[in-house]
């Protein structure tokens, strides 16, 4: 499995795009919009491949001077509870540290915070509601 930064626009991103539309959007009746795609130029995109095949993916987006927020963690579904994502998240979090970033945020689905937490990140805040699913900001130090 390589790790790697994906460049907006490329091949790549597009099958990053249709992993992100299949695992997150779909089973909420949810799709992007170009304007939610075109914001995403000056975002830090990365994948997980296997040759051609895009496993997993996510993006970090600068949340201020200090800090990315990551964003769009999908991972395909028959690969999930391989250690995929947590090689996912290690990637992002050497790309943010080497970039000069001191924390990363998220706000992680509620099914998926106990994955978080096993890579050290906290729950910061109460429960809300985002793309019609329960979350909550998480934060870990870097």
């Amino acid at each position: 499995m390589a790790l790697k930064q994906i460049d907006h626009g490329s091949k790549e991103y597009l099958k990053m795009v249709n992993l992100r539309n299949e695992i997150l959007r779909k089973p909420l009746g949810l799709t992007f919009t170009d304007d939610e795609l075109a914001g995403e130029k000056d975002d830090i995109l990365i994948g997980a491949f296997d040759d051609d095949d895009l496993l997993a993916c996510c993006m970090l987006t600068k949340a201020d001077n200090s800090s990315l927020r990551l964003r769009q963690m999908a991972v395909q579904n028959n690969l999930q509870g391989k250690g995929i994502g947590a090689s996912m998240m290690n990637f992002a979090e050497i790309v943010s540290r080497d970039k000069g970033y001191k924390k990363v945020i998220m706000h992680a689905r509620e099914t998926a915070v106990g994955f978080y937490e096993k890579l050290g990140y906290k729950v910061v805040g109460d429960k809300f509601t985002e793309v019609t699913i329960p979350h909550y900001v998480m934060e870990k130090k870097l």
